[in-house]
């Protein structure tokens, strides 16, 4: 049976909480265990040296009598001897045989006789040659065993509790996740089934992967339902704005066809070919928003700002000249080469000059400024014209937005449309201002 993601990561809580435990609890008995042997085998080598400094000094009867005074009363695990040769004990405490191996040694923990309690615990010992007898020290480890099984039980207890607690933050963190991955699922679901109008709750303040991944799904859902809701825009408006033209067309159409008079009729047909004109650069203009919103960042190249504007000056001053308007280029500070789409740029930006020179031919100048701002850098087309007051820019830069003071004028009202889409695709923005008198069409890309 396939396990969910949230029982595995509850199981994953769980083994983590019991391994970690273990580890933990595996040091803590090897520790304490070491420390204990390492203090008895110090004592033995105190006790050792005591011994045989007694018994370098006072010979055979001074160390045992030493040995039969070395053990406090109360004291019952000290093990102090002297054996003969064969691992009888002679004087002292100890088995009446010693089963070890009777040669010099440094401190080892093993059973020193077969009978009664001996046989049942360890002891650390050192063994010494004195003369033809061995001086045996050491300390029976059954208190050590003692205290050692007391902490393995208090561990087993711990490990018992920190399984159940494991167990328990294995659930909650299961329950969490589950719950944020329910949450983001029911927006995925839903987006699945068009409603795109629902978002991802995220945590005040909180900032762990959901949190990023809810805010990229709300951004991904925020643009697909622009889309969308573009879509629908583009598609009504332009069979309303199709209507008109291809009505005219085939009004025209039919009217040239019964004309008898060819003078007449030619002049039908260049009617016509207008009307098909506008038509052509309407859908041209729509399959280009198309185009430059699905633009990747690959096809960005380095464009020097200074360079392009004076570039697209250059073509336009003859056109403005022609037009009887006075044409200014003003780049009030250098900007740093930028990652942009070299073609789009120069799109929106001609976008905007056709503008100001078709609509502010009565402020008689037009001003192509790149200028610094608090965001980048600024893009801006100045016109001393009618302007377009504040409570109708929104809908000049909605697609097939055209204001009524520019029905009589030719156009699709995408022109703009275009600018905005061509800002966002470079994380910028497009914005309009007034110029007092005119308009400021104003590009901001960020560096």
């Amino acid at each position: 049976m396939r396990l969910s993601v949230t029982a595995r990561i509850a199981l994953l809580a769980i083994a983590l909480a019991l391994v970690s435990n273990l580890v933990l609890v595996g040091f803590v008995w090897k520790q304490t265990h070491d420390d204990a042997i390492a203090a008895t085998r110090r004592e033995m080598i105190e006790q050792s040296d005591a011994l045989l400094a007694i018994w370098h000094e006072g010979g055979a009867a001074a160390l045992s009598a030493a040995v039969r005074d070395a053990r406090p009363p109360g004291d019952v695990s000290l093990v102090v001897a002297v054996l003969d040769h064969d691992g009888r004990r002679l004087v002292g405490y100890a088995p009446d045989r010693v089963t070890v191996p009777l040669r010099p040694t440094h401190f080892r923990v093993a059973r020193l006789g077969e009978e009664g309690a001996w046989g049942l615990h360890d002891t650390g010992y050192l063994l010494h040659a004195i003369g033809g007898y061995w001086l045996l020290t050491g300390r029976n480890l059954d208190v050590i065993e003692a205290e050692q099984r007391a902490i393995e039980s208090a561990l087993a207890l711990a490990v018992t509790l920190s399984l159940a607690l494991g167990i328990g933050a294995g659930l909650v963190l299961a329950r969490y996740v589950g719950a944020r991955l329910d949450r983001i699922a029911g927006v995925v679901e839903a987006a699945g089934q068009g409603d795109l109008s629902r978002r991802v709750e995220m945590v005040a303040g909180g900032a762990d992967a959901f949190d990023r991944l809810a805010a990229r799904l709300n951004v991904m859902l925020g643009r697909i339902e622009r889309l969308m809701t573009e879509l629908r825009v583009v598609t009504d408006s332009l069979a309303h704005d199709l209507r008109s033209p291809l009505a005219r067309l085939r009004t025209k159409t039919e009217q040239a066809v019964m004309i008898a008079d060819p003078a007449a009729r030619d002049a039908m047909l260049g009617g016509l070919l207008a009307e098909t004109d506008v038509v052509m650069r309407m859908l041209t203009m729509v399959i280009e928003i198309s185009r430059a919103e699905s633009v990747s960042r690959d096809r960005f190249t380095d464009v020097d700002p200074a360079a392009l504007i004076e570039e697209i000056a250059d073509l336009y001053g003859p056109v403005a000249e022609e037009a009887g308007l006075a044409f200014v280029v003003a780049i009030d500070a250098g900007s740093p080469v930028m990652r942009l789409h070299r073609e789009l740029i120069s799109q929106a930006i001609t976008n905007l000059i056709d503008n100001a020179l078709k609509h502010a031919a009565a402020g008689g100048m037009v001003t192509l400024r790149l200028a610094p701002h608090v965001e980048g850098v600024a893009i801006q087309v100045e016109d001393r014209g009618t302007g377009i007051a504040a409570s109708d820019r929104a809908q000049a830069l909605r697609r097939f937005g055209r204001l009524d003071t520019a029905r009589t004028t030719p156009g699709a009202g995408l022109g703009m449309s275009l600018i905005d889409t061509v800002a966002r695709l470079h994380d910028g923005r497009f914005e309009l201002a007034d110029n007092h008198p005119g308009l400021i069409a104003r590009i901001i890309l960020p560096l």
